[in-house]
């Protein structure tokens, strides 16, 4: 218990009257829970299919798409800002396997308005998730101009990576196929919005986002049709991956059937991605919120919830806290306006540029809103539970994950246990112990990685 959550007591004179207490020495100690539930640690088994020797698979990959690379070719990499496992492995073995077959290879970042939407900016996200020209063996050439192309519908400008149009003659994209945290659809996240939206840059990127996410299961198919019909854009890698976030399996999908084959994938992706393996819970606590996590910093897909409410999807989760940003995220935090409760810490770590230039070029303002925000771990719980309708402090379902990426190891408060066993791919590591805090109040106990 921390110092601001500490209340006095009242006092009672040996005259039996009782005087006024002082007031609490914080306004919120009147939510402090004396006593909180057990937890356990929990390890749920997962989908472990995985890709050992990645140039071996981007090779085996791109062995049936070679005759569309002749030799002479300028070949442009379209990489993304996503935390995706071995990104720059994957980046390196496709320059390598281009250059082998004839073609001059540099690589682009193609990420709409991420990085502060600056061409520094955007080298920087390459640069966290692995990706230099030192470590891929090629140049990246990185400038937010954008070209219009053209218009669908009559109206919805289509805009291309000035680099890739003007100095390549072949733009090949480079993603992870997966269900998006924003929105449904046949269509969703990979190699078809990364054409539409993140070659488009910033101008690209707001220009769809003006539509609304409803309107993205139509327009990102329309404008990546119309773009491979104009561009000539071969194949594209699609990356899967396992419910531990590693590689599964990389396909190259020829643009000739790419809008055919990527709702399969998604579909593949949806069956492997981990969940939280429980109906309900009435306070979930992520570590960490970031880019590297997810487009959305926390997938919606695993907390079941938008910023519009639930989706339906997940389990229903009452109230969230989020401890802290990932590094990799260099600040920003679009999307920990999902959270109900956040630590300071991380609301310190925030860029404001760099998240409010997500948010209003996604048309998403509440991405950026700041929860109630409190000091430590133990007043971050306190603070929820108090939120939370219909519950006894001691039955609380708690669960306490690291981010939505990595959902292998939990922990889980005893009224969760029951059902955790009945599921059958859970197991409990250890018996429920009590919630551990140091005398800074934050958790003592640390996930394992």
């Amino acid at each position: 218990m921390t110092a601001a959550f500490q209340d006095d007591a009242p006092t009672v004179p040996a005259s039996g009257q009782a005087v006024q207490p002082e007031l609490p020495s914080h306004p919120l100690a009147v939510f402090h829970q004396r006593d909180l539930p057990r937890w356990a640690l929990v390890r749920q088994r997962l989908d472990a299919t995985v890709i050992e020797d990645v140039p071996e698979a981007v090779n085996a990959a791109l062995r049936s798409v070679a005759h569309l690379i002749h030799p002479g070719q300028r070949v442009c990499l379209a990489v993304g800002s996503r935390g995706i496992d071995r990104i720059a492995d994957v980046v390196r073995a496709a320059v390598l396997a281009i250059r082998e077959l004839g073609g001059q290879v540099f690589v682009v970042p193609a990420m709409g308005s991420h990085g502060g939407a600056t061409a520094a900016g955007q080298l920087d996200v390459l640069a966290s998730l692995g990706i230099t020209p030192e470590t891929i063996g090629c140049d990246i050439r990185s400038r937010m101009d954008a070209v219009q192309i053209g218009r669908i519908e009559g109206r919805i400008p289509v805009f291309f990576d000035r680099h890739a149009l003007d100095e390549a003659d072949a733009v090949i994209p480079i993603n992870r196929v997966k269900p998006h945290t924003d929105f449904t659809a046949e269509v969703e996240s990979g190699l078809l919005k990364m054409i539409a939206i993140g070659l488009g840059k910033q101008r690209g990127a707001e220009a769809l986002h003006a539509e609304g996410f409803a309107a993205f299961g139509r327009v990102i198919p329309a404008v990546a049709a119309y773009t491979i019909g104009r561009i000539n854009i071969p194949f594209g890698l699609a990356l899967i991956e396992n419910g531990h976030a590693r590689l599964r399996r990389i396909e190259a999908v020829p643009a000739s059937v790419m809008l055919d084959r990527e709702p399969s994938l998604r579909d593949e992706a949806d069956r492997y991605l981990a969940r939280l393996p429980v109906d309900a819970i009435d306070v979930l606590i992520l570590d960490r919120i970031g880019k590297d996590i997810s487009g959305l910093r926390m997938d919606s897909n695993v907390v079941g919830r938008y910023y519009t409410g639930p989706t339906g999807a997940g389990p229903a989760i009452q109230r969230i806290i989020v401890r802290d940003l990932t590094d990799k995220t260099q600040g920003n935090a679009v999307g920990i306006g999902m959270a109900d409760v956040v630590l300071r810490r991380a609301v310190e770590r925030m860029d404001p540029v760099k998240t409010y230039m997500n948010c209003v070029t996604a048309k998403t303002p509440e991405g950026a809103r700041i929860a109630l925000t409190v000091e430590s771990d133990r007043e971050a719980l306190d603070v929820a539970i108090a939120c939370c309708a219909g519950v006894d402090p001691m039955k609380v379902r708690l669960a306490r994950i690291r981010d939505t990426k990595n959902v292998e190891w939990f922990y889980a408060s005893e009224p969760l246990l029951e059902q955790l066993k009945a599921r059958g791919n859970c197991e409990l590591v250890g018996k429920p112990m009590p919630i551990r805090f140091d005398s800074a109040a934050m958790f003592r106990d640390e996930l394992p990685r």
